[in-house]
């Protein structure tokens, strides 16, 4: 399962993680977030111990969706060493994800 950031701690796990960094924006509202999800669930199952895969609720942490400027949900984030390297809006199969993870790894 992907882990719950929040505003709190996306500074400790996301922008100081030493691994790659997947960060999935999305709301409980949203459809095509609910599409999304089981596919990053996956993926941080893929994944465990390469990369850190975790989700952000945007209606209760708003700070850095705001200061990645995320309008459209679900956006996905892949973060290294602190820096975005990868940015996919909207639904997309499991393999654009685990490709813009490879890619960083």
């Amino acid at each position: 399962m992907a882990l719950e950031i929040t505003d709190a701690s996306f500074e400790e796990v996301v922008l100081k993680s030493d691994k790659p960094v997947v960060v999935d924006f999305w709301a409980a509202w949203c459809g095509p977030c609910r599409m999304v999800g089981p596919i990053i669930d996956e993926v941080s199952n893929d994944y465990d111990g390469k990369a850190v895969v975790g989700k952000v609720d945007v209606d209760a942490n708003q700070e850095f969706a705001a200061k990645y400027g995320v309008r459209n949900i679900p956006t996905v984030l892949v973060f290294k060493n602190g820096e975005i390297v990868n940015r996919q809006v909207g639904v997309s199969p499991k393999k654009v994800y685990t490709d813009a993870i490879d890619a960083v790894l």
